[in-house]
């Protein structure tokens, strides 16, 4: 399995961006986005997506460069349609906008409808929360079959729809949880195809509803579903973020025509906590909280008690110094899409310093 340093797969990612069209500042934000996925451990969200974009794009359903639709600018509440813009960019900036906003009034609700795909949520609790803002998102997948089979469904309804939500602390980031409310994400189920191994249990359902392990009848022959996270409680939220992103936020929701393309829509809550008290104070009420968990005894089986947003945390030290790990199949597929956007070998290889 080939290893990479972060920095020669952002300047992969920028070239590949590139050629797809977009601006430099644009590749940019593709770049760090996707790379930052990697690091935090979530291949699922990282590189591996580029053959995917290159697609969405051939098709015409990834825009680089769009120039999102402010359908509603009213004090607290942002409406933002992003018009199959490319997803890190027009979430980023539409993000943005409403931390600039709850700064002003102390919160702003964001309904951002249609990106193409936006990758992982948590980069922009992340970017929320390094400004003094706490963040909430109810997230929809669309335009596609649907993936996820909600609680008594033998079949697939829902997309993987994530769930997230981030809280600032002393430098950056105190709390991070970002999640599909499936038991798995979509992407990981790939990388396990791509890998050769089976999936955990309670994570797929074949396409005759039953229990599998084998991610290749979803993968590569399209059918059976990812099961809910929790039995019900899961499904629940899963249907919630449907309703808060489709049907509330106004985005392309299940149920209607779909192209085959990767649509997100979130409706997002921006807080600026210094409205809402003394940021130190609130601050130490989280550390506070935070201690008071992990002074639990371990249960058996564990090795110490971690909070949301620490694997993630653990796992970009890790990486920053040992490199970022692609397996073979994802090297392909990412070579292959390169080579569609008329990319040659010795490209690719100069970006990455392999000669």
């Amino acid at each position: 399995m080939p290893t990479f340093t972060p920095q020669s797969l952002r300047a992969l990612t920028h070239l590949i961006a590139s050629r797809m069209g977009s601006a430099p500042e644009e590749a940019d934000e593709v770049a760090d986005h996707l790379v930052r996925a990697n690091l935090a451990g979530h291949d699922s969200h990282g590189v591996g997506m580029l053959p995917a974009y290159v697609r969405l794009l051939q098709d015409g359903l990834l825009v680089p460069n769009q120039t999102p639709d402010t359908v509603l600018d009213a004090g607290a509440l942002l409406v933002v349609d992003a018009r199959r813009g490319y997803g890190q960019r027009v979430t980023a900036d539409a993000v943005r906008r409403a931390i600039v906003r709850a700064k002003e009034l102390g919160a702003c609700v964001l309904a951002l409808r249609n990106a193409s795909h936006v990758g992982r949520i948590g980069t922009y609790g992340e970017l929320a929360a390094q400004s003094g803002c706490a963040f909430t998102a109810f997230v929809n997948v669309a335009d596609h079959r649907d993936v996820q089979a909600p609680w008594a469904c033998a079949e697939p309804r829902l997309g993987t729809n994530p769930f997230c939500t981030a809280v600032p602390g002393e430098g950056g980031t105190a709390l991070l949880l970002d999640m599909a409310t499936t038991t798995i994400a979509a992407g990981k189920a790939r990388v396990a195809y791509n890998k050769g191994v089976s999936v955990a249990d309670g994570c797929l359902i074949d396409d005759a509803g039953h229990p599998t392990n084998d991610p290749a009848g979803f993968i590569r022959d399209h059918n059976g579903a990812l099961l809910s996270f929790g039995r019900h409680k899961g499904s629940g939220l899963a249907v919630m973020c449907e309703i808060m992103a489709g049907a509330i936020g106004g985005g392309q929701r299940v149920g209607q025509p779909v192209k085959g393309g990767i649509l997100n829509s979130m409706l997002a809550i921006v807080i600026d906590v210094s409205k809402l008290g003394d940021p130190a104070a609130i601050g130490a009420d989280v550390e506070a909280i935070k201690a008071h968990i992990r002074s639990s005894r371990v249960a058996p089986g564990f090795d110490e008690v971690l909070l949301p947003g620490e694997p993630e945390r653990r796992a970009a030290q890790q990486r920053e110094a040992t490199g970022i790990p692609v397996d073979a199949t994802t090297w392909h597929d990412i070579r292959e899409a390169a080579a569609k956007l008329g990319i040659a070998d010795s490209e690719i290889d100069r970006a990455v310093g392999t000669n």
